[in-house]
């Protein structure tokens, strides 16, 4: 766990020719799939109960939408996939967003904006405690994400990538990952991606565990997220 507190700290600007290196040893990836397979398992079983609680509380406020927002993202290598979540939003959320683009507040290929309207009341809730995020247990029990590792873009926020940013998609994307223990939603793009490479590069099976447990931290004492 310290390590990651360490890289979180330590990353620096200006290396928009390096190469990363990718740690992708046989031992580690073996470890890691286990890992997620045992860590999704335990995860959608003991938090059953949680699944429907939110359930309810999303129909009690919106009857008409879905449960469960799924939403196009770019995995691996740019392989395309559906993520789950559990919807935080008005159901036709989408053909709002190109009029709050000008009060995007963060920078580069994300939007982000703090009082978003499209929000809706336990979806503030939700969004803040990370809950929003658990049905993406799936997808790492399929196979298309991890537990931890670069969260994963959309196919618009690609398009906009440089050579370098798309470095992101050399590995699993994750549930979690250095990004959302070290400031979230307080984070640039820029500073998003130096997290994910520095993820990539010194990743193993203790910093995985290390950044699951910090995540588990926020979770329970959230942090900035929105």
């Amino acid at each position: 766990m310290a390590k990651s507190s360490s890289a979180a700290s330590n990353f620096q600007f200006g290396h928009s020719h390096q190469r990363v290196i990718v740690n992708d040893s046989k031992g580690y990836l073996i470890m890691k799939r286990l890992l997620d397979i045992c860590g999704a398992i335990i995860g959608l079983v003991c938090l059953s109960w949680l699944f429907l609680v939110v359930a309810i509380l999303i129909k009690l406020e919106d009857p008409k939408g879905p449960i469960i927002f799924k939403q196009v993202r770019v995995g691996k290598d740019g392989k395309e996939f559906y993520m789950y979540k559990f919807r935080s939003m008005v159901t036709n959320a989408e053909e709002f967003l190109g009029s709050l683009l000008h009060l995007n507040e963060t920078t580069g290929a994300m939007f982000k904006m703090k009082d978003d309207p499209r929000v809706t009341k336990i979806g503030r809730f939700i969004r803040k405690t990370s809950i929003d995020e658990l049905p993406q247990l799936w997808n790492v029990l399929k196979g298309e994400m991890s537990l931890v590792g670069p969260r994963p873009p959309l196919p618009r926020e690609v398009a906009q990538y440089t050579e370098y940013d798309k470095q992101r998609l050399f590995v699993t994307p994750g549930c979690t990952g250095l990004w959302q223990v070290s400031g979230r939603s307080n984070v640039g793009f820029e500073e998003m991606v130096e997290l994910d490479l520095i993820y990539i590069r010194e990743r193993s099976f203790l910093y995985d565990i290390g950044i699951i447990f910090k995540t588990i931290k926020i979770m329970i004492r959230p942090n900035s997220a929105y």
